[in-house]
């Protein structure tokens, strides 16, 4: 009987794909948030991009393109969004008309008081310690990076 070169079944097994893994619970997460942020009028991603600018209080658009990892076709209507409900500005660089920038408003910035909760709501739902959310944040950072260094 001869021994076959071919890969354990189990390797396709759904379960054992750390993508899958990873798209379940992201879409968990996802949904976790979702009642969370309903109060603050913000979805997920508007969530992600306030995070992002309450940190730095100001970037170019291809900044925070980067910083939150989306593409401009994104980046810019939702943007838009909520500069339309006075939580960012825009304004165009006085030595560049290309180079946007956006910042938080006062309003923007009074809505990362309430967002404390929900920060605080999730850090709960996951049912793990502060430390072992910090590894596992830099773990998928470190899974992230590996990643993108491929493509």
């Amino acid at each position: 009987m001869s021994k076959s070169n071919s890969p354990p079944a189990a390797n396709l097994f759904l379960d054992n794909q750390l993508c899958f893994a990873l798209y379940a619970a992201s879409l968990a997460m996802t949904k976790t948030y979702r009642p969370l942020l309903a109060p603050l009028g913000l979805t997920y991603p508007q969530y992600v991009v306030m995070l992002a600018l309450w940190q730095q209080r100001e970037l170019t658009a291809g900044a925070l393109a980067q910083a939150v990892a989306l593409d401009a076709g994104t980046l810019v209507p939702l943007v838009r969004k909520l500069v339309a409900q006075g939580l960012l500005a825009r304004r165009r660089s006085d030595d560049d008309d290309r180079v946007v920038f956006i910042s938080v408003t006062p309003a923007g910035q009074a809505l990362k008081r309430r967002a404390h909760a929900v920060h605080d709501q999730v850090a709960c739902s996951t049912q793990r310690s502060a430390s072992e959310r910090r590894d596992l944040t830099e773990a998928l950072q470190a899974l992230r990076s590996a990643l993108s260094t491929r493509g």
